[in-house]
């Protein structure tokens, strides 16, 4: 994979220009992208939306889901959802994003996908990389999106980041992201962890070996 191109503070130079764009598309089309082994599982996608935030810094979408509904409401989380009969996860990510956020998004919009992951809760959620210039039309679906947040990408290089936490119930370590004054867990998090890594990185990470909070098990 492509090494990043770095800056004096060893971080990769996040500008929202076309080599950025490239590097992750080139990044992603190297990935050994793997695929969830349990068929139980409800399929899903999301969408890691690239996007400018400010002063020409590339930053991603990041939404805060609706108090009213039944699964995980109000947690963080990247706009998306179950994949419906005959569609590919893909055209999900594409519908989805128009039907919670407003943005309407073209396949040509679309770098790549990253790696099921499965969840406890029953899902097995694809990635899906995208990068969208014009968001004029973007508002929040009230029934399903509380709040649209902008975070810099290099929230994800933050020197506390990420957190590992041990906890009775697993043998494996919850994850965390510090992004802001907020604590972002898995899933959420280890597709971000991952799309940092592999996308903007080029490092070969699978995150299988990421544990969601207990309260995100049901």
């Amino acid at each position: 994979m492509e090494s990043p191109l770095s800056d004096l503070e060893g971080i990769p130079d996040l500008s929202f220009r076309a080599n950025l764009r490239q590097r992750v598309q080139n990044n992603l089309d190297s990935h050994p992208q793997i695929n969830g082994e349990d068929q139980s599982l409800r399929k899903a996608s999301v969408g890691i939306i690239i996007v400018e935030s400010q002063e020409g810094k590339a930053g991603f979408i990041l939404t805060r889901r609706s108090k009213g509904l039944r699964n995980h409401s109000y947690q963080y989380a990247l706009p998306g959802g179950r994949i419906d009969l005959g569609e590919t996860r893909e055209e999900t990510v594409l519908r989805e994003v128009r039907e919670e956020i407003g943005i309407s998004v073209s396949s040509n919009e679309i770098l790549g996908c990253l790696d099921e992951y499965e969840t406890r809760s029953g899902f097995s959620i694809t990635p899906v990389v995208l990068w969208v210039e014009d968001l004029t039309t973007m508002v929040p679906e009230p029934n399903e999106v509380d709040e649209i947040l902008i975070i810099d990408l290099e929230e994800l290089f933050r020197n506390d980041s990420p957190r590992w936490v041990d906890i009775d119930e697993s043998e494996k370590q919850v994850l965390q992201l510090p992004i802001k004054n907020r604590l972002i867990h898995a899933p959420t998090a280890a597709l971000l962890y991952q799309f940092k890594e592999v996308g903007i990185a080029g490092n070969l990470l699978r995150t299988d070996h990421v544990e969601e909070p207990i309260w995100a098990w049901k």
